[in-house]
């Protein structure tokens, strides 16, 4: 006989799935007045905080796949939020930067994204909110050693 599967509330994939949703609900209120996609607000984010990188870094800390980062730059770049420059290091590469109305999105929104993190904090409580984070960061990293 085989044997039981845990309880689907006791599972992990699911509890992620579902904590995603309840935290995504607000962003999407907010991007759907930026007129972005998440992952387009994941890129400017990740460009905002680390600066100019090639696209194998941004497809790494905006969990993106690298054909749909190739498609989402060549939007941001139509819409002047991003711009591809050549690496002065290595002249084969390109960097993807930035720019001042990426930015200036970012900025324009920050109050906004700020007070959603917030009610987060306050739903859990400070503590547990910063646990939350070391515990999930934990878990990546230790699936990804094992990959």
């Amino acid at each position: 006989m085989s044997q039981k599967y845990p309880s689907v509330s006791r599972s992990l994939p699911i509890a992620l799935m579902h904590a995603r949703e309840h935290a995504m609900t607000p962003i999407r209120e907010m991007l759907a007045e930026t007129g972005l996609t998440e992952q387009q607000w994941r890129v400017l984010r990740v460009l905002s905080q680390y600066g100019p990188q090639d696209v194998t870094a941004i497809s790494e800390r905006a969990c993106l796949l690298l054909p749909s980062l190739t498609r989402i730059l060549r939007t941001m770049d139509a819409k002047g939020l991003t711009q591809r420059m050549t690496d002065p290091e290595d002249r084969r590469r390109q960097r993807v930067e930035i720019t001042e109305a990426g930015q200036g999105v970012l900025d324009q929104y920050k109050d906004h994204s700020m007070r959603i993190v917030q009610g987060f904090r306050d739903q859990l409580g400070d503590q547990k909110y910063e646990q939350l984070l070391d515990l999930l960061n934990a878990f990546s990293h230790s699936v990804e050693g094992d990959a």
